[in-house]
């Protein structure tokens, strides 16, 4: 399986950059590692940018909400999530919907101007 990933603190959000093949071992590895990086940097902003050639299936949509439960990703976090793979939108959409309903963080976006225009809207008010 080939795929990539690279989370990097942005001093005012952890910018995620997803390439490739997805199942859920990857979004296991993905998931822990934007934790780490969020904890370290005490930042729960989280903008993602993917570009999904294989995605999940449709029945891990539902795992991914266990992970999030799992890694204590609650709404302490404020997730922006972009998939620039047209045919893999769906399935986004759909593991958002999963999140949302079981009241975890989360929301899609079309692009990453709007995405993080989204995740960093209120950073102005503090």
């Amino acid at each position: 399986m080939r795929n990539e990933m690279a989370v990097t603190f942005e001093g005012d959000h952890v910018r995620v950059i997803s390439d490739g093949e997805k199942d859920y071992q990857f979004q296991e590895r993905l998931w822990t590692e934007i934790v780490a990086v969020c904890q370290k940097h005490d930042c729960y902003r989280v903008l993602g940018i993917a570009n999904t050639t294989v995605p999940l299936e449709v029945i891990e949509g539902y795992d991914i909400a266990r992970l999030f439960q799992d890694l204590d990703i609650t709404h302490r976090y404020r997730i922006a999530w972009v998939e620039k793979n047209e045919d893999a939108r769906d399935l986004v959409e759909f593991v958002v919907t999963v999140l949302i309903n079981r009241g975890l963080p989360g929301r899609s976006f079309p692009d990453e101007s709007v995405a993080k225009e989204w995740l960093l809207e209120d950073l102005d008010k503090q």
